[in-house]
């Protein structure tokens, strides 16, 4: 769907009239609960239910077809069986609806027939011009209206968390989650199948909603990953929306059996992991974790730094408070001289614990609660605050809930709480939800809550997202060298000597080289070379090629150049019996430097970018950082920044600096080569050896697979 038709999906989420196409007067059915639902929760604009054997339903009239509903119709919500909705479809067309909810299933997750139908949807729809949400999902609700058309036994809350889910199973117990939670919703949406509207397509929209303040998703798979990066990055830096997400799938299972090392190490998670962290979106681990954070960011600022400050009348959960936040990268306030002269008696008593954490010990009232939190949180050294409360005999928790949030308010940091118990302290915990105070159960989970909204603070914070034009890039010429390679072969797998001409395109750092099929020509190639050089040899078939012997290293001289040369023959002819060999490439040794790796495996997704410690341990340590191509500067520098081994590039224990920007231009020139051309399926450079900083780097090996796009 395009962003001009996202515009056309107030008719489905803003309603003035809603027409149920299959409501039922038989009690438990989906037709039967979902007009009841609309009836109960006292949806604001007309209900027409649509049965050509009922006269009333739920005090409602009953129309017999759409056609015979004497009023416009914004949204028609269909529960009728798969077979009999393209009929309607082009009803709906007739009458002018201007958005669809298709309940039904039968569809593309009932296998083959149910998948054509699906195709055969998606094209009516779209000629008609209507927004569809679905098939086979729960529907939608808007609480700022009171529209509830979903079979869901629960409504949701109103408030500004939007919620998108592609499990419709999941959202009824999400609605009864966030009940207890007391977290409202400014649209909650179940889209099914997305045979039309997708996900990206209702991020836009809760993007340009003024009634959404936080967005949170659950997601099986993405659709089109380059629109969702654009208008996920959009959303977050330039709307200034938080993004959550729970993306399912995170095993391995689903890694491709590929040829490079790229595609070994990429499993489909990376991917996602990638995507989402590219377009400022924050993953979480599980529902529990969403609304930890939804409910900080819908009703809290967000941190100005990473110092936190604990107020507790316990020791133990200030300890357990102390060291979670210093394991999830927070700092311990260091309170001013003047802020502890202001706890002192009488504002705390002589047993107290002035230094951070604050105890206010165990017979605490709220006043006492209430002065701690004025003086303490208002610290300038202070960044934020948790405030445990555990209850015992003297403490009145139902009056602490009612009096911290005014003082909270005042404040204008983020502040949350955790009270522990359960039935002790209920009340307590309802006042301080109400007013705007997120309560979590234990200390661990308020504090890892503020260390991710100091997370989300830095992401915000990237400057230079900018992408990198390189105008000396001969795309026409790179097109040209590929459509030569494959011909009219489906695929091509290039080695390294093959690579040389395509790689000159993007003016990567390549050393000097020649192909030898003799041991006279290697002799002459190392005569011209006029220094060391390495020999490796050339085959599809040997993909392990030091492994194998099919490396020789700081060879030198005519009478060097031609033993190496037999000598790796006799190698490969032991190792890789069989193997065919395309000659021997003879290359200058590069000057000392780290090996790292860049490569790229085109998944379904896009070109997926891969940067780590290279060499023959890559696929060992696992110390990778994946990205989506294209990508900004910034990206490609968090890409080298963020693998373990960065403090080997970064001058470890003496050691030179290395290129760092070098590596970055090189990651940036590479992906600009996977975006430009769909051919290329795979490659690595493995080593790209770094020098040291202001000396470049250089490719000192590498592979690409060509395959002509499906």
């Amino acid at each position: 769907m395009s962003t001009s038709l996202v515009a056309k999906l107030d008719a489905v989420f803003k309603p003035q009239s809603v027409a149920v196409v299959g409501a039922s007067t038989k009690t438990g059915t989906v037709g039967n609960d979902l007009l009841l639902n609309l009836v109960r929760d006292k949806f604001i604009g007309k209900i027409y239910p649509v049965n050509p054997k009922a006269d009333e339903i739920h005090g409602v009239k009953v129309y017999k077809t759409l056609g015979d509903i004497p009023d416009e119709v914004d949204l028609a919500v269909l529960i009728v069986p798969a077979k009999v909705i393209p009929g309607l479809v082009q009803e709906s067309k007739a009458k002018g609806v201007k958005g669809l909810v298709i309940i039904s299933a039968g569809f593309k997750e009932s296998g083959h027939e149910g998948a054509e139908r699906e195709k055969e949807l998606t094209k009516l729809v779209r000629e008609a011009g209507i927004p569809l949400i679905g098939p086979n999902c729960l529907g939608i609700i808007n609480p700022q209206i009171n529209l509830n058309a979903t079979f869901a036994a629960k409504n949701a809350m109103k408030g500004s968390l939007g919620f998108i889910s592609q499990s419709g199973a999941l959202c009824t117990s999400v609605l009864d989650y966030a009940e207890a939670r007391q977290i409202g919703f400014s649209k909650f949406v179940s889209f099914g199948n997305k045979a039309d509207v997708k996900e990206t397509d209702l991020l836009e929209y809760l993007a340009n909603d003024p009634e959404t303040k936080v967005i949170a998703l659950y997601l099986e798979d993405i659709g089109d990953a380059k629109r969702f990066v654009e208008v996920a990055s959009k959303t977050f830096w330039e709307k200034g929306k938080p993004i959550l997400c729970l993306k399912s799938g995170r095993s391995a299972e689903g890694a491709k059996a590929v040829s490079s090392h790229t595609g070994s190490l990429a499993g489909s998670d990376a991917v996602y992991e990638a995507m989402l962290k590219q377009a400022g979106v924050q993953r979480v681990n599980s529902i529990a974790e969403l609304f930890d954070l939804a409910a900080l960011y819908t009703t809290q600022p967000l941190p100005k730094g990473n110092r936190l400050a604990i107020i507790t009348n316990a020791g133990g959960p200030g300890i357990i408070a102390t060291d979670t936040a210093i394991a999830a990268g927070l700092k311990l306030a260091k309170l001013e001289d003047s802020t502890k002269e202001k706890l002192k008696p009488p504002v705390l008593p002589e047993a107290a614990a002035l230094n951070n954490p604050v105890d206010v010990i165990g017979d605490a009232h709220s006043d006492r609660y209430q002065a701690a939190v004025e003086v303490v949180m208002s610290d300038p050294n202070v960044d934020m605050g948790v405030i445990l409360l555990t209850p015992q005999s003297m403490t009145d928790c139902d009056n602490c809930g009612k009096i911290l949030p005014v003082a909270i308010k005042k404040i204008g940091k983020p502040v949350v709480a955790a009270f522990m118990g359960v039935k002790q302290v209920e009340e307590g915990v309802n006042n301080l939800v109400q007013n705007g105070v997120p309560n979590y159960a234990f200390p661990e989970d308020a504090v890892k809550s503020l260390a991710a909204a100091t997370r989300l603070v830095e992401t915000k914070s990237i400057a230079k997202r900018e992408y990198v034009e390189y105008k000396d890039v001969d795309i026409a010429k790179a097109n040209k060298i590929i459509a030569d390679y494959l011909g009219s072969q489906t695929e091509k797998y290039l080695t390294q000597a093959d690579c040389r001409p395509l790689f000159e395109c993007y003016k990567l750092p390549l050393l000097k080289s020649g192909i030898a099929k003799s041991a006279d020509e290697a002799a002459k190639i190392v005569s011209g070379i006029g220094k060391k050089v390495v020999m490796k040899v050339m085959s599809a078939e040997v993909v392990h090629k030091f492994d194998a012997g099919g490396v020789l290293l700081n060879i030198e001289g005519t009478d060097g150049a031609q033993s190496g040369y037999d000598k790796i023959y006799a190698n490969i002819a032991k190792n890789v019996p069989g193997a065919k060999i395309d000659g021997i490439l003879i290359e200058e040794m590069a000057e000392k430097g780290v090996e790292v790796i860049v490569g790229c495996n085109r998944d379904g997704l896009g070109p997926l970018m891969m940067f780590g410690l290279g060499g023959t341990l890559v696929e060992l340590l696992k110390d990778v950082s994946f990205r989506l191509a294209p990508m900004w500067k910034v990206t490609a520098e968090q890409m080298v920044r963020e693998i373990k081994a960065f403090k080997v590039l970064d001058g470890y224990r003496g050691t030179p600096k290395c290129d760092i920007d070098a590596v970055v231009d090189t990651i940036l020139r590479m992906s600009a080569l996977a975006v430009n051309h769909p051919e290329v399926a795979e490659f690595d450079v493995n080593p790209l050896i770094v020098h040291a900083a202001g000396k470049g780097a250089s490719v000192a090996d590498s592979r690409v697979m060509l395959r002509k796009p499906r």
